[in-house]
């Protein structure tokens, strides 16, 4: 499976974020509504939606989590945000649990908070992007260390050595 980037800032929230926060979320578990409430305040739309952050959140809902041409680039070679519309449409909900508690993510995804996700979390998440349909191009591929990207992309920091 092709593990891609998210981007580095958000999904920690959804483990820490109260419940109060003034967002319509039924709550219920592994909802539509649930699943758009977890991407809108853990970020995944930021990275996963071309300028997106840029624009301060200001585009059209029908246009997110299709992909970003923004590069991250580090001593590991460049990812993209993927188009989550069109891969969520090759997966099962199993299959995406399975990617999401298991998939060795590329530099800025926080895979780990995928991780820490309940299932009904996972599978919100999944049934909200899933619901917007196909829309949009692949994202540029992964570019092995060494490969000039085109621009635009960021330069991630070397990580400090253990």
């Amino acid at each position: 499976m092709n593990a891609r980037t998210v981007c580095a800032f958000g999904l920690l929230a959804v483990s820490v974020m109260p419940w109060g926060s003034g967002w319509a979320n039924d709550g219920t578990p592994g909802s539509v509504e649930r699943g758009r409430y977890l991407v809108t305040i853990g970020n995944c739309v930021g990275c996963h939606t071309a300028r997106f952050i840029a624009l301060d959140g200001k585009v059209p809902e029908d246009t997110w989590f299709t992909g970003s041409p923004l590069g991250f680039r580090s001593q590991t070679g460049t990812t993209y945000a993927p188009n989550l519309r069109l891969y969520f449409q090759e997966l099962s909900e199993d299959a995406w649990v399975a990617v999401a508690r298991t998939a060795p993510y590329r530099r800025p995804m926080p895979g780990w908070s995928l991780r820490v996700m309940t299932d009904d979390d996972l599978l919100a998440v999944y049934r909200y992007i899933r619901s917007m349909g196909p829309k949009g191009d692949r994202a540029p591929d992964f570019l092995p260390p060494g490969q000039e990207p085109p621009r635009p992309y960021i330069e991630l920091p070397t990580p400090p050595s253990q």
